[in-house]
């Protein structure tokens, strides 16, 4: 586990199990060795920091681009973060540039890595869970590795989007059992297959309304 990322666990971790006292389920279900990605529907900039301090072992996160490249003294603060942190760099260009990120993840997983991946692509703007993307179920095929669902409630009452500083609300972290992809894919319609059953499985951990198409992009800040 990467030192700031472990320095990360015991402060920050110690915060969020004090202040917040979460309600973690199914913690069996994450293996204790080998590759599989962590695929959680996603409400708030709180899941990561919830996932990330409530997993017992080390989770990989995706950072942007702008973090890995940032210049002066900000700059060089987020690279050390993000690095330290064991990130993947992401490109929010689109394309093949975005593609990049997936490819990064494979070596991650094929050596024992933990991956977390939001399949519905963006937060929910209203609490609904959406349409997942197939590129969750195209890494776990390309790493030869297992999706385990998780369901994460409450936080986005803890992290409301533009909200300054957290508050107290009740958090729960579920976790189901592992979906295998291997053997499974023959073509595209599996690959779509298989993503629709892991939003199920998250669906029926978080019983969130599902929406059966993709979630609208956040609009731009102005």
């Amino acid at each position: 586990m990467p030192l700031l990322y472990d320095i990360g666990k015991l402060t920050v971790g110690t915060t969020l199990r004090l202040g917040w006292r979460p309600r973690v389920e199914g913690l069996e279900q994450v293996p204790r060795h080998g590759g599989a990605i962590l695929a959680s529907n996603h409400l708030s900039v709180a899941d990561e920091v919830f996932l990330g301090c409530l997993t017992p072992r080390h989770v990989t996160f995706w950072a942007k681009a702008e973090y890995f490249t940032g210049r002066g003294p900000g700059g060089w603060l987020s690279r050390q973060i993000v690095a330290g942190m064991g990130a993947i760099r992401v490109e929010r260009a689109g394309g093949r540039a975005a593609l990049t990120a997936l490819d990064a993840a494979v070596p991650v997983l094929r050596a024992g890595g933990l991956v977390a991946i939001y399949p519905e692509g963006t937060r929910s703007p209203d609490g609904r869970l959406y349409r997942g993307r197939v590129g969750m179920t195209r890494l776990a095929r390309d790493a030869e590795v297992p999706i385990i669902p998780v369901g994460v409630l409450g936080t986005a009452e803890v992290l409301p989007v533009d909200a300054r500083l957290p508050r107290r609300h009740p958090v729960t972290l579920r976790f189901g059992p592992p979906i295998t992809v291997a053997g499974r894919i023959t073509g595209p319609r599996d690959i779509r297959t298989i993503t629709d059953e892991v939003m199920a499985a998250i669906q029926r951990l978080t019983d969130q309304e599902y929406v059966p198409r993709h979630a609208p992009p956040r609009p731009a800040r102005t």
